[in-house]
């Protein structure tokens, strides 16, 4: 039995299919399970509720062998321990008592680099995989670099003005890759119970692109004029209103350590590539 976490999300969702695909026992947490598609709602076994809930986790996580833990956003949190310490804690208990065997966790880039310490969202992300591996489980965290995907909430943008905006440097190249690769990636580790000990896998796509090849790669695929415009780190900072306090700082800082090359840190091998390209990816989703 596997437990997905966030089964509707853009990683949990792909996950969970392929996970089925492979004929594999799936349960969910989910706070709607109105919210599964119907195709796939009488293949798993839901259970309802948060994952931050000690009484969910623990009934989810029984007669469990691996859990895929993504927390989601929490742009209201009233700090980074809130929003991944605390609301991790009740997982961990769980995991200890059910005798979880194996862990995946979707987490972040910066482990062992100088801003691992200042870097906000990531630097929760990389806490809380201490806490998780915690619990005495086979475990290993997903060190993800910025997420294709997120080119999706700027479609109007891209599509009316031709603009893509993104606070890093127009030329400075950095990882990307998209959430299908993530998923493919989690199902690997979830489905193998061959892989021992305590670690991190990143998945850091086929090559590192600055916001300039990205704009001109979505220009030409959708055949009109794009460019990148650089978002200054203040205007960036001023764009996160509606955030907490916390989540604010979260967030730039997270920028910051991102713009000063932490996601640069971790080299691409064989085993850390993923295979779609960004032309690929702006072809089939955006």
């Amino acid at each position: 039995m596997i437990v997905v976490t966030t089964p509707t999300g853009a990683i949990g969702s792909k996950l969970v299919r392929t996970l089925l695909d492979h004929d594999s026992l799936v349960r969910v947490i989910v706070r709607d399970p109105a919210r599964l598609p119907d195709e796939i709602r009488d293949r798993i076994d839901v259970i309802p509720g948060t994952h931050a809930d000690p009484d969910v986790v623990d009934k989810a996580f029984a007669g469990a062998d691996a859990v895929f833990w993504l927390v989601p956003p929490n742009v209201r949190a009233e700090s980074l321990d809130a929003a991944y310490l605390d609301f991790t804690r009740p997982a961990v208990k769980a995991l200890a008592a059910q005798g979880v065997q194996r862990v995946v966790s979707v987490s972040a880039l910066g482990r062992g680099t100088p801003w691992a310490d200042r870097a906000g969202l990531v630097t929760a992300s990389l806490r809380m995989d201490d806490l998780l591996a915690g619990a005495g489980t086979r475990f290993r965290a997903l060190a993800l670099p910025s997420f294709m995907d997120n080119v999706l909430r700027q479609k109007a943008a891209i599509v009316d003005e031709g603009v893509l905006r993104d606070p890093l440097d127009p030329d400075a190249k950095h990882p990307t890759a998209c959430t299908a690769d993530f998923a493919a990636a989690a199902a690997r580790l979830l489905l193998d119970d061959t892989w021992t000990g305590q670690g991190s896998q990143a998945v850091l796509g086929p090559e590192d692109l600055s916001g300039n090849d990205k704009a001109a790669i979505l220009a030409e695929v959708l055949g009109r004029p794009v460019r990148y415009e650089m978002v200054p780190p203040d205007a960036f900072r001023a764009g996160l209103s509606g955030l907490s306090e916390a989540m604010i700082h979260g967030f730039y800082d997270m920028m910051i350590a991102k713009r000063a090359g932490m996601d640069n840190a971790e080299r691409r091998t064989p085993e850390t590539a993923s295979p779609t390209t960004f032309r690929d990816w702006a072809a089939t989703v955006f």
